[in-house]
């Protein structure tokens, strides 16, 4: 890699560590017309995973775990701050690691396929951005927060609480959202990419 071009991802990932912050911030203060509220901050972490890599990815993804956490330390994630009471570890840990590894896995995805099919590659990385980070998190929940899911499920059965609950209509919002995204991101890439040539 020479120097202009690790100048470039330098810059491209300061920018995209930048959107993520602010699309988490934006969306979470910002009323939401729905029942549920997507994470937009997602897709910076999906475009810097495809563009840079998985160490970008999941570089991205941390940052979006550690704005999180940042909310739920402060209390205006009411739910993560119940968690954070209960166990502070393990609430830190799946708030960071979730999306650590999201990014992370978007980015080997992408980079093992993009050389093959550039769309296919977004598209998996697309939908396995927010499988993972809402995977791992309804994981870490079901391990050390099992009593409170189940009071939050007010008698009824845990995993449909999960299911409706935590990964319902949220989670598809995101997955469909990302996916019409794909071309777009596709798109973004093939242009930067032209003009770093």
């Amino acid at each position: 890699m020479n120097t202009r071009t690790k100048t470039q991802q330098m810059v491209g990932t300061a920018v995209l560590i930048a959107l993520v912050i602010v699309l988490q911030v934006v969306a979470s203060a910002m009323p939401w017309p729905f029942p549920f509220k997507p994470t937009f901050a997602l897709i910076p972490v999906i475009i810097g995973a495809i563009l840079y890599g998985p160490a970008t990815g999941a570089l991205l993804g941390f940052v979006f775990g550690a704005v999180v956490t940042f909310s739920v330390v402060s209390g205006a994630d009411v739910g993560g701050a119940m968690m954070l009471a209960q166990n502070p570890i393990a609430t830190v840990v799946i708030c960071i690691g979730k999306s650590t590894v999201a990014g992370f896995v978007s980015g080997m995805v992408a980079h093992k396929l993009s050389e093959k099919n550039m769309t296919l590659s977004v598209i998996l990385a697309a939908l396995l951005t927010p499988v993972c980070n809402t995977g791992i998190f309804v994981i870490g929940a079901s391990i050390f927060f099992l009593d409170l899911l189940t009071s939050w499920a007010a008698g009824a059965p845990v995993v449909t609480y999960i299911v409706t609950g935590i990964v319902g209509v949220n989670f598809l919002f995101e997955v469909l959202f990302d996916i019409i995204l794909a071309p777009i991101i596709v798109q973004i890439i093939t242009a930067i990419q032209k003009s770093s040539r």
